[in-house]
């Protein structure tokens, strides 16, 4: 398993061997701290709890506090789970930073996306407009039929209409790392990542690797 949680700090360009211009997203990756250590035994799978991002005490709840506490970790805004491989062994309260990637592994980047706020069809779901001629005056952007009359009479559940948008969780797949920073636990990971900046973001081994 190689997975950390970080900071989205923005996309900027670098230039590759080649002289190329890649454009990369830069996050702060860690540092983060195993805050527990679940058992297929105990559980019912494998999976370590990391934390990452210090606060202050008054920003957590007394509960949040305890379960720190006998990590013997620091006061961490954030937890979020990885699973394990078959026979991978970590330790509570172990230290992870950015040195658990390579330059050349390909990630998974799961983020929040930004929130759009209220939205039309077009816009949400990237429908086709309508016509603009032969007797319509207030159509051009509506979203057409939602449903028959009689039968079922009634709008199926799930269907594509006007709502908020943004503000979900997003994974995009099989990136490269084509930077690592120890020194300052950055990562350059090219192409983008989901979330606006200062935004939490998992990055982990993909699943689906070419």
């Amino acid at each position: 398993m190689k997975g950390i949680l970080g900071k989205k700090v923005g996309m900027t360009q670098i230039y590759g061997q080649n002289g190329e211009i890649i454009p990369v997203t830069v996050i702060e990756a860690g540092p983060c701290f195993i805050t527990q250590i679940k058992t297929k035994e105990r559980d019912g799978y494998d999976a370590i709890q990391v934390g990452f991002e210090e606060v202050k005490p008054k920003r957590l709840t007394k509960p949040e506090l305890g379960h720190l506490q006998k990590a013997d970790a620091p006061n961490l805004r954030h937890l979020r789970e990885f699973a394990l491989d078959e026979g991978e062994t970590f330790e509570l309260g172990q230290r992870l930073d950015a040195s658990v990637f390579e330059v050349g592994d390909t990630v998974d980047v799961v983020g929040t996306s930004k929130g759009k706020g209220f939205a039309g069809a077009i816009k949400r779901h990237h429908f086709q407009r309508q016509r603009k001629t032969h007797g319509q005056s207030d159509r051009e952007r509506a979203p057409g039929s939602l449903g028959a009359g009689t039968t079922p009479g009634r709008t199926f559940k799930g269907k594509r209409m006007a709502g908020r948008m943004g503000g979900e969780r997003v994974t995009v797949q099989n990136l490269k790392i084509v930077l690592v920073d120890r020194e300052r636990n950055m990562l350059a990971i090219k192409g983008a990542v989901p979330g606006a900046k200062d935004g939490l973001v998992m990055i982990c081994q993909a699943v689906k690797a070419n």
